[in-house]
């Protein structure tokens, strides 16, 4: 009797039949995470032959979704080939437009992007383990670089999908396609003159490496320092905190001012003291500022200490020093130290600096 019930036909089916792939998809729901983590473990023990700071946590994390939906949909296609159309329903064979060419269509398309997705993740953990060693270096160009490449390894993964899917999900003929491509390359090329120019800019930044990942640029109106180096354009992190994404064109096209790759920076202002001040004062002030900048620890022998101008209302002495050190952070601080003790000078010496002022003369 039970035998006689599994054998009974619905829609052109048995219940055996359905029974076999909704089993097969419940067993895939239940142990999908537990197969899928297994087979990220083994892939990990493939990838990750030396030990390294990027664990297999990490490695869970990203393989295991992409996983989980490859193993689901191979379940599906086990569970399905127990399945068949109705016959009532007359429909189209799978070479010809219909809904059977529309499943199996829709269902190689995702099952050929559940594969790619897999490969796109193992290329990010590589990069996790990558930039770790670069952590390790004191180059800066590994940290250029690896982005860099990561960009490249994925775009060329982009490219063999789409050939892929073209070829074997759409029967595309791959070698007339890329004919096609060459007779029309002239034309793609003029549609994207802009995006090929920032992929040579690019490929310019790197070989001829005007600046690297870390150093402060100024280009154009934009400073701050370089963050990433991309396949299209640099990320630019300004003093204010913003992210600024310039194309690469632009890095090599405009002047560019690489201000991480200065020994020194400097310092240059004026300051204006009263005309009340003696010229005995103006030279022992002149004198200990000039002392104060040879001695200071941050900065070299280079500053010039100057009684320049008979201002409108002060007499302004020149200040110029350099600062031993390319980095913003050194300069703000020893402009602060400067700035103090000039002012402790000055008052030593009993004068005061100057503000702006108007002397009216009243004659009777």
């Amino acid at each position: 009797m039970d035998t006689q019930f599994l054998l009974t036909e619905i829609l052109g089916n048995t219940i055996q039949d359905y029974t076999w792939f909704i089993g097969a998809v419940l067993l895939g729901f239940i142990f999908k995470k537990l197969i899928s983590k297994y087979l990220s473990h083994l892939l990990f023990k493939i990838v990750n032959k030396k030990d390294t700071e990027v664990g297999v946590e990490k490695f869970d994390e990203l393989l295991t979704k992409p996983i989980g939906l490859c193993i689901m949909l191979s379940i599906i296609y086990l569970g399905v080939g127990h399945i068949q159309y109705p016959p009532t329903w007359n429909l189209a064979p799978e070479n010809e437009m219909g809904l059977r060419m529309l499943i199996n269509k829709g269902f190689s398309l995702i099952y050929v992007y559940s594969v790619f997705w897999i490969i796109l993740k193992l290329v990010d953990y590589v990069g996790l383990i990558l930039y770790k060693r670069t952590e390790k270096t004191e180059n800066k160009m590994d940290d250029q670089l690896i982005p860099f490449l990561i960009e490249i390894v994925k775009i060329i993964t982009y490219v063999f999908a789409v050939f892929i899917i073209m070829g074997n999900v759409f029967n595309v003929n791959i070698t007339a396609l890329a004919t096609g491509l060459g007779i029309g390359g002239i034309a793609l090329a003029m549609a994207s003159k802009e995006s090929l120019e920032n992929l040579l800019g690019s490929f310019t930044i790197f070989f001829d490496q005007p600046f690297t990942v870390g150093d402060t640029v100024t280009v154009g109106t934009v400073t701050g320092t370089v963050e990433k180096v991309g396949f299209r354009s640099t990320r630019i992190r300004t003093f204010d905190k913003s992210l600024v994404t310039v194309p690469n064109k632009k890095m090599i096209d405009a002047e560019l001012d690489n201000l991480g790759m200065r020994p020194v920076r400097r310092v240059k202002f004026h300051i204006g003291v009263t005309y009340e001040t003696s010229i005995d004062q103006i030279k022992a002030i002149v004198a200990d500022i000039q002392e104060m900048i040879n001695q200071h620890p941050k900065t070299n022998q280079d500053g010039k200490v100057r009684f320049q101008e008979f201002g409108s209302s002060s007499l302004d002495i020149l200040v110029m020093y350099f600062v031993d050190s390319p980095k913003w952070g050194d300069l703000i601080d020893v402009k602060e130290d400067v700035n103090y003790k000039i002012m402790d000078i000055v008052k030593k010496h009993n004068s005061d600096f100057a503000f702006p002022s108007t002397t009216v003369y009243l004659q009777k």
